[in-house]
């Protein structure tokens, strides 16, 4: 099933380093708008990442290790790929270093294939957050069900629905007296529903959409504790009986409304801290610094810059421009890929990116910056 990357398996990816072979990193669109077929796109890429077997600096073992990546991604897109709800395909491997690492993914991303050391991560930084694990909370006077997204779905984890008494319940109660019956249950079932929440919020951190009725939010937000209404990024409405595509689809717009706040968000607070001198650092060369001292909380690049770096093949510091470490004093190395290691560098030091996609404040400095630790 296709699924969306965490920030936790994404440090993990940035923490991986071939120690005997190389690392082929593959990325395949798949949607279904793309012009050219992707079975010929699949032989062009594979056919990109072969010619890096005359490479001079790989031994015969790498060599023989990365032809038999090659082929087999070439066997996997042709025998087991699974397409169900898979828009692109991110997949690592490095034969010698046991690695092998398809990921289907929700989102769509560019085709390319890379060869080296380090797993290229970049195109993945866009799809963090963008909706996978929230929660859906469906919420009514008798419906009160609890759904998780997941891989481009919504999963259903609990359903605490209730039918409240009818007309023909009423019995010999006044009716005035029934009515009032009536809305203690609705009043009950409503806490029950917001307790739910609460424990699953304290489980682990969520970000929650609520959907309801105007009337039953009034209700439903006086109830629901601290917790929750913190983890709530948007309320929205949905016909009655609708069921998990048309809920999903109703909660989408309320989620990427949340994400473009918290960009803009993150960019103030940037923009402040450069503003005033402050834990921040702007253009290339203080940001590379910055990340090669693992200074960096959060990473900010506008998406799509990329420009070149230099790096120390002893200590990994990363550098601007061409001259010798400062910290050991070897030669540094050209690379083309100074976004993908300044990502690397935040990423296996706890901190988190960001691809700006809404706001042009990061172009007067050369599309990068940072927000710091210290």
């Amino acid at each position: 099933m296709a699924g969306t990357v965490s920030w936790d398996a994404l440090r993990d990816l940035a923490g991986f380093r071939a120690e005997k072979g190389v690392a082929l990193s593959f990325y395949l669109d798949l949607d279904p708008g793309t012009t050219a077929p992707a079975a010929a796109r699949v032989g062009s890429l594979l056919s990109d990442a072969a010619r890096q077997l005359d490479r001079s600096d790989l031994t015969h073992d790498q060599r023989k290790g990365l032809k038999t990546d090659v082929e087999r991604i070439r066997r996997y897109f042709q025998e087991e790929l699974v397409r169900d709800g898979a828009h692109g395909l991110a997949l690592f491997a490095s034969e010698l270093d046991n690695l092998w690492r398809p990921l289907a993914l929700t989102e769509s991303v560019a085709d390319a294939v890379k060869v080296n050391s380090e797993l290229y991560l970049t195109p993945l930084v866009p799809l963090v957050g963008r909706g996978e694990g929230a929660l859906v909370a469906v919420v009514g006077r008798e419906r009160g069900e609890i759904y998780r997204l997941h891989g481009g779905k919504l999963e259903r984890l609990a359903d605490r629905s209730e039918e409240a008494p009818g007309q023909h319940d009423q019995g010999g109660w006044s009716q005035a007296r029934f009515q009032r019956h009536i809305e203690h249950l609705v009043q009950e079932h409503l806490q029950r529903v917001a307790d739910e929440l609460d424990r699953r919020v304290r489980r682990r951190s969520e970000r929650i959409v609520v959907v309801s009725t105007e009337e039953t939010r009034a209700a439903f937000d006086d109830m629901i504790s601290k917790a929750v209404r913190d983890a709530v990024v948007g309320w929205t409405t949905a016909e009655a009986h609708a069921g998990p595509p048309e809920l999903l689809a109703v909660a989408t717009p309320v989620l990427e409304a949340w994400r473009a706040r918290a960009e803009e968000q993150a960019v103030e607070r940037w923009r402040e801290e450069a503003g005033r001198h402050g834990r921040a650092t702007s253009g290339w060369e203080t940001t590379l610094e910055a990340a090669s001292d693992g200074r960096v909380e959060l990473l900010l690049y506008r998406n799509g810059v990329q420009r070149s770096a230099w790096r120390c093949p002893g200590c990994g510091r990363l550098a601007a421009r061409d001259g010798a470490c400062p910290l050991d004093g070897t030669r540094m190395e050209r690379t083309d890929e100074g976004l993908d290691l300044a990502v690397h560098q935040t990423l296996s030091n706890g901190g988190t990116v960001w691809a700006v996609t809404t706001r042009p404040d990061l172009d007067p400095v050369e599309g990068i910056g940072a927000l710091l630790r210290y």
